[in-house]
């Protein structure tokens, strides 16, 4: 063999070893074994064999020997890492350990096995479940008035309150064992999303005592006590539970909050105990006017050494009846038009014993933990669910209307303009449920997501936003006017409700998605970080040195593997066989290309990492939406992949793979180390950009398909509230487009004589009875065109009001009555 064929063999055994991540004992064994055939065969020059041994000698050698290694290779980069590693506050340390890594762990690592995905377990609603969906959900959905509740009461109605509390809608992720109803996350969400889609301010009072409040808290981290006293009564709703943890001066820093408690000796029901004084001010907390025990989140201190060592404890969670001396619950907040119950609570000196500290002395100075705990699950079921929720109404309702209205002679839904909308609608909507559907499936298998739960939150509520407005766009005036009969308005009120709360969508997108998933995700970044943390230098150096070259191995195998991948298009990757085959092997592309930027971001700008947010949001970009690709073949998968979906599958996967290519190439623009930027560019993109937003031709196939009762329509909608019930404005809707679809064939038959001069009419109405007169359509054709013209003309008004409706009504809420209820129960 010549000098370039050894070359070109010595080349390839490389980038195979690369490619497939080899052992360092592999690299080492597959290159000896190599050298040896070369010496033996004698292909090249014996300078050029003796200078190769030397080479790989001087490599290899150092990197076996182990003793060697540690001491001049991995020791002198420990001491360079301790000086640049970034500075971490205990909260921000608290949250990196919050919480497990579940598929957004895989893409981050580079190379996706997708087996394993499409493994992991269905979502499945079990009989008693369904049961319950189907029963007190759907008795809910049609006992609701949202205009009734918004716009007079400014409250759910008492009766309402009342069968929440009976059917147990507090207690739904509560243990049977506790009285609750032992729900998966699953079937928590699936009740949110029929309810979402109802009512706003319905929805959000059942959720908050489900998600992030004192029932999740104490029966995580309560003592037996108060998981005996408190979880019975949570779930039978004879309390009324919320969680005060933001503030004037801590919002989505929520762990600067300012509020305080002193441990100190006090009165309690006449009594010397110790306890905690305590100070805090409170806003923006969900049912704190009718709530009757207030979960509290505060600084903990201990001057005087009661409980232990430490002054400064950390923050603490406690629970506090509503009557508690010092504490205040102020007016109500309005929410964006939504009266979901929301305000302010104060406190002055409030003393509580300490065995009201949520799992009492044991956890105090554990409370940023507990919380990031519970947010890490919570965070991906209520938010997730209220966007779902709205944007399956919105594609069910929007589909029809654009057939229903005409404009220019012509159902709206034919023009372009409006048929990449719908197509935006429905696509947006697959890929919320599904991100919503996989991430609750990750909760039910006992993980907790919680970076999976800030990239679902994210994007759910982003994608939500865009839902809402297209189907604004789409009805016109018919969504501006609000009324008992709009089924937009609310929804789009709300909107900024769920990008703001649990974490504003602006630091979730340019701190935590990468910013925490950096640390959790990477193979090796947070193993770095620990052994560097260590004090022992001899278990740190072990712990260091194994972490390092598991990061130099993979760090040459991110660029030689996103090199081939870029080269190849990913046509050789191992994937699903199927219609969906090409998106999986472009998804291991690009998962590769992230990891190879995600480590070159980390390794070259350091702990400057964290203040270039900009840099930060984009590498969370793509990780989010390898995480929403690969959520929407999961789900399409779950649904036994079937053929009449594939025009809004390959709408959805060609939305992400061309946002992940945007995100990718404006990370490169932007990129500080613009050197670095050039190489990396001509590794990912050696062809340039080569994906594209979803054609004209797929729009047009995917608007098709939310225009007509077709079985697509019907799985992107499942789970909403479509009943044909009169409490229902949607049914008329749907009424209204079976008619028009029905009396198409007529129109064309009319249209046709109309051309011909054959009938006569400047209205559809004079046509239609010319047309009978003239025996062209017979009268049970033309009573069909009554009955659709009528139905189509219920669907397009708009309501109006006298002004004296429109003014506000004081009466007496029944958000006083609840309170009144409940305290009755307690006496």
């Amino acid at each position: 063999m010549t000098g370039m064929e050894w070359f070109f063999v010595f080349a390839a055994c490389f980038c195979v070893l690369a490619y497939h991540r080899a052992a360092l004992t592999v690299w080492t064994l597959s290159f000896a074994i190599l050298l040896l055939f070369l010496t033996v065969f004698r292909g090249v020059s014996s300078i050029a064999i003796t200078v190769t041994w030397i080479i790989c000698l001087l490599i290899f050698t150092p990197l076996n020997v182990i003793s060697w290694r540690r001491q001049y290779l991995s020791r002198p980069i420990l001491k360079f890492y301790r000086k640049i590693m970034p500075t971490m506050s205990r909260t921000e340390k608290e949250a990196l350990a919050a919480g497990t890594v579940t598929w957004e762990g895989d893409l981050f690592r580079g190379a996706p096995v997708w087996k394993k995905l499409l493994s992991l377990p269905k979502p499945e609603l079990t009989e008693e479940e369904q049961a319950f969906i189907d029963g007190p959900v759907e008795t809910l959905c049609r006992m609701i008035d949202d205009w009734d509740i918004t716009h007079n009461r400014a409250d759910l109605p008492p009766e309402m309150w009342t069968f929440i509390r009976e059917q147990g809608f507090f207690g739904m992720v509560l243990p049977k064992e506790h009285g609750g109803k032992g729900f998966s996350a699953f079937a928590h969400s699936q009740v949110l999303v029929k309810c979402y889609g109802r009512s706003s301010s319905v929805a959000s009072t059942i959720a908050v005592p489900n998600s992030l409040g004192p029932g999740e808290l104490i029966l995580h981290y309560g003592t037996a006590e108060q998981k005996s006293y408190y979880l019975p009564r949570l779930a039978r709703g004879e309390e009324i539970p919320c969680f005060a943890l933001t503030g004037p001066d801590a919002g989505s820093d929520a762990g600067s909050i300012p509020d305080t408690g002193i441990v100190c000796m006090g009165e309690h029901e006449g009594k010397e105990v110790i306890g905690v004084r305590l100070n805090f001010n409170k806003r923006y907390i969900t049912l704190a006017p009718v709530a009757t025990v207030i979960g509290l989140a505060f600084k903990l201190y201990d001057p005087d050494h009661l409980i232990g060592k430490k002054v400064n404890i950390g923050i603490t969670c406690a629970l506090i009846p509503r009557h508690t001396a010092g504490m205040s619950i102020g007016r109500r907040h309005f929410p964006c038009n939504i009266v979901f119950q929301n305000g302010p609570i104060h406190g002055k000196d409030v003393f509580i014993p300490i065995d009201w500290l949520i799992g009492g002395k044991e956890m105090v100075g554990q409370g940023w933990r507990m919380l990031m705990e519970c947010l890490a699950a919570g965070r991906a079921i209520s938010l997730p669910s209220s966007s779902v929720g709205g944007a399956k109404v919105m594609t069910y309702a929007t589909g029809a209307y654009a057939r229903i209205r005409r404009q220019f002679k012509t159902p709206i839904g034919r023009f372009e303009g409006v048929e990449e909308v719908l197509a935006r609608i429905a696509g947006h909507t697959y890929i919320i449920d599904a991100a919503r559907s996989f991430a609750a499936s990750a909760i039910d298998a006992g993980e907790k997501p919680a970076i999976a739960s800030a990239i679902v939150k994210y994007h759910t509520t982003e994608l939500g936003r865009m839902v809402v407005n297209d189907a604004m766009d789409v009805h016109g005036g018919k969504g501006i006017c609000l009324g008992p009969n709009n089924y937009l308005g609310r929804s789009y009120q709300s909107i900024p409700i769920a990008i703001t709360v649990e974490g504003a969508n602006i630091l979730t997108r340019s701190m935590i998605i990468f910013g925490q998933g950096a640390m959790r995700c990477h193979p090796y970044v947070f193993a770095e970080l620990q052994a560097a943390k260590m004090t022992d230098d001899k278990e740190a150096l072990a712990a260091f040195d194994k972490a390092l070259m598991g990061h130099l191995s993979f760090s040459i195998s991110n660029i030689v593997r996103t090199l081939v991948l870029s080269l190849t298009s990913g046509f050789f990757v191992v994937a699903p066989k199927g219609e969906t085959r090409r998106y999986y092997q472009q998804a291991t592309r690009f998962s590769s290309a992230f990891a190879l930027m995600a480590d070159m971001s980390l390794m070259l700008l350091g702990g400057a990492l964290k203040r270039k947010e900009s840099i930060s949001a984009r590498l969370g970009d793509v990780l989010s939406q390898l995480y929403l690709l690969s959520a929407v073949l999961k789900q399409h998968h779950d649904n036994e992949s079937p053929g009449d979906d594939l025009p809004l599958i390959d709408w959805a996967a060609q939305h992400c793979l061309h946002q992940t290519q945007d995100k990718l190439n404006e990370l490169l623009q932007n990129f500080p180390n613009r050197i670095a930027a050039f190489f990396l560019r001509a590794i990912i993109f050696p062809f340039g950009k080569n994906f594209h937003k979803p054609s004209d031709k797929l729009g047009h196939a995917v608007a098709q398909l939310i225009m007509s009762p077709t079985d697509t329509r019907a799985r992107l909608c499942a789970g909403a509230f479509l009943s044909p019930v009169k409490e229902n404005v949607l049914a008329s809707v749907e009424d209204a487009l079976l008619k028009t679809i029905i009396c198409e064939p007529i129109e064309k038959i009319m249209k046709a004589a109309l051309k011909e001069g054959t009938i006569d009419g400047d209205t559809p109405a004079e046509q239609a009875k010319s047309a009978l007169k003239k025996h062209i359509i017979s009268k049970d054709q033309y009573k069909l065109l009554q009955q659709a013209d009528e139905a189509r003309e219920l669907v397009i008004a708009v309501d109006d009001f006298a002004t004296e409706d429109l003014a506000r009504i004081v009466i007496k809420t029944s958000a006083e009555e609840t309170i009144k209820v409940t305290e009755a129960r307690h006496d």
